[in-house]
């Protein structure tokens, strides 16, 4: 049992490295879409009932700062907060471990007299440290945003979104075609509404750095999903000429080759993210730093999996809406059903399948070869549903014009 469990593993490893196509995405897009569908849904229910834990930044307000100890707990500094000002704070938290941690307070915008008046109650209540004969409040440190300037950070970044995303665009549907650029596109607004959906349902505040993140990891998305379209596009180059494979088999197969590459390049990408969030959060205490690691984090992995899981099979069904491609794949069909028939031994004396056998060739064949007649020959009006063997009618002309011109040698 044991060296079966060994042979499976190395079986799959090997089919990852190879990239022989084994791997079936194309054709579980089902499963893709719904869960896919379902993952947008919940962070988009998020969105809009339970919001954003915006920063200070986006709503303006003052924020002060002092080394935490054990006196200083939420509600501890959220009474001498409600003593100094007479409201209490819109969020009170504790950033860091050890000695390098601290208690951050949000308030609405307080003035000068207010500002002060609370830092010497919080001194006098928890006695933060202070370093040598700074003044007593030296410890505690504030700052302050305006509102209007935090409408404006909201605005620059709504701004930068809106024209990365264009420019994205753009891009695609030149260096591509339309399918694959809509594709990507749809891609790319999955990563960004999963993204600020995580962070609606964990409660991260949301500060300039994590726009920033964003834009980084959007980054990252669009590239692993112009690999694997490139690959796709490398696969299917004449493709409507021939009749190996299908255009949902050849994009399964550049799936299959890029996909190794796109684990490897996931994996180095998330572990830096890991080292920051565990270094930069955990042991330095820098609250910026788990706002940019979280959002990287999430959007790594969210644009991995869209760029191989949603955008490949989206930009299938996109392109098999073509007619070209729907007769291709009648033909790839056609083709290995003769193959089939001819290794069972139902082909007649001129290379055609004998349709008398239905144990090899069902109702879906003819179908297919009817349709791919049609496809063939001349339109003519109110003959393109009609079915009729392909070995009928147009086989007899061709036989009685033969003989005239053999009397004519004679």
């Amino acid at each position: 049992m044991a060296n079966m469990t060994v042979a499976r593993r190395g079986s799959v490893l090997s089919r990852l490295y190879t990239g022989t196509g084994a791997f079936d995405v194309v054709g579980k897009k089902k499963v893709w879409y719904i869960g896919f569908g379902l993952l947008m849904l919940v962070c988009l229910l998020s969105i809009i009932f339970r919001g954003f834990n915006l920063g200070i930044d986006f709503t303006g307000g003052t924020q002060l700062q002092f080394p935490a100890s054990e006196q200083a707990t939420q509600d501890a500094v959220t009474r001498v907060y409600d003593h100094a000002i007479g409201l209490p704070p819109e969020a009170v938290q504790t950033v860091g471990a050890g000695g390098s941690a601290t208690v951050q307070i949000r308030s609405q915008p307080l003035d000068a007299a207010q500002v002060v008046k609370l830092k010497q109650e919080l001194f006098d209540a928890f006695h933060p440290a202070n370093p040598g004969d700074a003044p007593a409040q030296a410890a505690i440190s504030d700052s302050a945003v305006s509102g209007s300037w935090g409408g404006q950070i909201t605005q620059q970044a709504i701004i930068a979104l809106a024209v990365f995303l264009v420019l994205v665009t753009l891009f695609l549907a030149f260096y591509f075609e339309r399918s694959m650029a809509l594709s990507a596109l749809v891609a790319l607004l999955h990563d960004v509404l999963v993204t600020a959906g995580v962070y609606s349902i964990v409660g991260f505040e949301v500060t300039p750095s994590t726009v920033i993140g964003l834009l980084t990891i959007l980054g990252f998305s669009l590239y692993d999903t112009v690999v694997v379209f490139d690959k796709v596009k490398e696969n299917t180059r004449g493709l409507l000429g021939l009749t190996r494979r299908t255009y949902a088999e050849a994009a399964n197969l550049a799936l299959n080759q890029t996909l190794m590459r796109s684990i490897n390049t996931s994996l180095i990408a998330v572990l830096p993210v890991i080292g920051l969030m565990v270094v930069g959060v955990g042991l330095l205490g820098v609250g910026t730093l788990a706002d940019l690691a979280l959002v990287q984090m999430v959007g790594i992995v969210a644009g991995a999996l869209s760029s191989l899981l949603l955008a490949t099979p989206l930009l299938v069904d996109l392109k098999m809406r073509d007619p070209r491609f729907r007769d291709q794949a009648h033909r790839v069909a056609l083709r290995r059903r003769k193959n089939a028939a001819l290794q069972a031994g139902a082909v007649d004396a001129d290379g055609d399948v004998d349709l008398t056998d239905d144990a090899v060739l069902d109702t879906e064949l003819r179908r297919e070869r009817a349709m791919s007649a049609a496809s063939s020959a001349p339109a003519r009006p109110g003959k393109a549903g009609e079915r009729r063997p392909a070995t009928g009618r147009n086989a007899r002309p061709a036989a009685k014009s033969a003989r005239p011109s053999g009397k004519r040698n004679r």
